[in-house]
């Protein structure tokens, strides 16, 4: 039995809605009814009534959700701590990164971060995107930095978290150039000759910005897609070595471009195929750690450190200009 097991029930027991439990755990629908089976099956009987709408408790699921809430109290407490016995680390922010901006973004910002707010002692945690969220949820960190797009928007409770922009960053397409500079393939490509296309893996947070980004572009697209990974890295290196069009945030690609060793893919009469993100720091609010009942066990109990509510409190102050 797996303790996320227990919080999705939780969850469940607290929501009455399958579809809003998948939402806000950030999982699918599918995914997350069978965790809810599995934990069915660990405990020998059923604990929701399916036959109800809303979503009602068996008897065992009811007698379940009391233990539940304890356990994961009790878990959460002990880990809290747990925690306060590491008294060199309580200076230390962690923060939890998807990999694209952990590469690009992060070590600029906190470069800029220094001089403006002075020298802080980090970690990061580099994750996919639903892992580093979940790190939030689940109070293994104390910022969460992540990329937001209105058709992508990450599904965090405003009541419970709050956020604040950094700075934005432009996804647009790339390829490498010819002897004359000028890119080896350029987009729209033809239905009789697609373009090769390096794109990033299914359900990747990116890949579905690409996807809206030629969805809305006015323009059909014709791609054959070649190659496929989960990082904006991965695909850079390949478009350097001349296998296809990728689609890249700025921040990844301003050394190449400087060099002349990338260029665009896009026409300059179709503007529409490039997209601005937000680039927002979250985290959860210091009062919401306090909740009482199930919300225990979304988060951990300690209060926020002291180094990370000062930088907080500076960036709250200094929001990145749009």
């Amino acid at each position: 039995m797996e303790t996320k097991w227990l919080e999705d029930f939780v969850s469940l027991a607290e929501t009455r809605s399958f579809s809003r439990s998948a939402q806000l755990r950030h999982v699918t629908q599918p995914a997350f009814s069978r965790r809810i089976q599995a934990l069915e099956a660990w405990a020998g009987t059923d604990l929701v009534d399916r036959s109800s709408y809303p979503t009602r408790l068996t008897p065992a699921g009811e007698t379940l959700y009391g233990q539940a809430l304890e356990m994961l109290q009790a878990l959460h407490t002990t880990r809290a701590m747990l925690r306060g016995h590491i008294k060199a680390g309580q200076d230390v922010i962690e923060f939890a990164v998807p990999h694209t901006l952990a590469f690009t973004f992060f070590p600029a910002w906190v470069s800029s971060l220094r001089e403006a707010f002075g020298p802080i002692k980090s970690r990061l945690i580099a994750l996919n995107v639903h892992d580093a969220v979940m790190r939030l949820v689940e109070g293994g960190c104390d910022l969460l930095i992540a990329y937001h797009h209105a058709s992508q928007p990450l599904q965090l409770d405003a009541d419970r978290y709050e956020m604040v922009s950094l700075g934005q960053e432009v996804m647009a397409p790339y390829a490498k150039p010819d002897a004359q500079g000028r890119p080896l393939w350029t987009l729209p490509g033809r239905v009789d000759h697609p373009l090769p296309y390096l794109g990033y893996a299914p359900g990747a947070y990116l890949g579905q910005v690409v996807d809206f980004i030629l969805k809305q572009s006015g323009t059909a697209i014709h791609l054959d897609r070649v190659y496929e990974t989960d990082m904006a890295e991965g695909l850079k290196a390949m478009a350097l070595e001349g296998h296809g069009v990728a689609f890249l945030p700025l921040s990844a690609v301003t050394n190449e471009l400087r060099a002349g060793k990338l260029v665009s893919a896009a026409p300059v009469d179709m503007p529409g195929l490039q997209v601005t993100l937000d680039v927002r720091a979250y985290r959860e609010k210091p009062a919401a750690k306090e909740a009482p009942k199930g919300a225990a066990h979304r988060g951990a109990a300690a209060a926020p450190k002291r180094t990370a509510q000062a930088l907080w409190d500076y960036l709250a102050a200094h929001p990145a200009p749009r």
